[in-house]
C-alpha cells in the first residue's frame, strides 16, 4: 500500500514541477517527489539508500530556495514563469525516451537471482560502494565536517555576545549595520 501511494505521488509530483508557475513552488514539488522516490528505496529494502535520497534531496532543495530567494530578481521566485522550454520538441523527445524505456522493460533478458539474499543489505551496499576503505570515508566525513564548522568560525568574526555585550545589556546593539559599530 505505502509502495503504491509513494509511487504515484513521486511522478505527481513530477508533473507539478513542470506545470507549476514560480520557481518557489517547482522547488517544493520537486522537493516533495524526490522524498516520494527515497521512500520507494526504502520500502524496496534499502533503507539507507533511502535515507540518503531524502536528507541530500532535502538540503539541496532548500539550498537551492535560499539561494533562489536571496539572489533572483523576482521577489522569492514567486512571479509567474514557465518550466517549459521547446515545448514540441521536448515532448517529442520525451515521449520518444519514454517509449524506448518501456520497450527496454520488456525486451531486455532479466538475469534470475542466484543465491538467497542478504540479511543486512545496507552492509551489502556499503562495501560494493566503499569496500575496505570504510574506516578511510568516515574519517574522510568527520574531517570535512570539522573543516567546514572550523572555516565557519574562522570567518566570523564576532562572537555570540558580541552584539549586545558580555551582560546582554549594551544598547543599542552592536551591529555592523545601523549606526551602532563604533560607539
Amino acid at each position: 500500500m505505502l509502495l503504491t501511494l509513494l509511487g504515484v505521488l513521486a511522478p505527481a509530483g513530477g508533473v507539478l514541477v513542470f506545470t507549476l508557475n514560480s520557481m518557489a513552488r517547482v522547488t517544493f514539488s520537486l522537493l516533495a517527489s524526490l522524498c516520494c522516490v527515497g521512500g520507494v528505496v526504502t520500502v524496496l529494502g534499502l533503507p539507507y539508500l533511502g535515507v540518503v535520497i531524502v536528507l541530500m534531496m532535502v538540503m539541496e532543495m532548500l539550498i537551492m530556495a535560499v539561494f533562489m530567494i536571496a539572489y533572483m530578481m523576482n521577489p522569492a521566485g514567486l512571479m509567474p514563469m514557465s518550466m517549459l522550454h521547446n515545448k514540441r520538441g521536448s515532448l517529442v523527445i520525451s515521449v520518444g525516451v519514454f517509449a524506448a524505456l518501456v520497450v527496454g522493460i520488456f525486451v531486455v533478458p532479466w538475469p534470475e537471482r542466484t543465491g538467497n539474499r542478504p540479511r543486512d543489505t545496507t552492509f551489502q551496499v556499503g562495501m560494493s560502494l566503499m569496500g575496505p576503505q570504510m574506516l578511510t570515508m568516515v574519517t574522510l566525513g568527520f574531517v570535512l565536517l570539522a573543516t567546514m564548522v572550523g572555516a565557519t568560525v574562522l570567518a566570523t568574526h564576532r562572537g555570540r555576545y558580541d552584539r549586545f555585550g558580555d551582560d546582554l545589556d549594551q544598547r543599542p546593539a552592536n551591529d555592523p549595520v545601523g549606526g551602532g559599530m563604533g560607539r
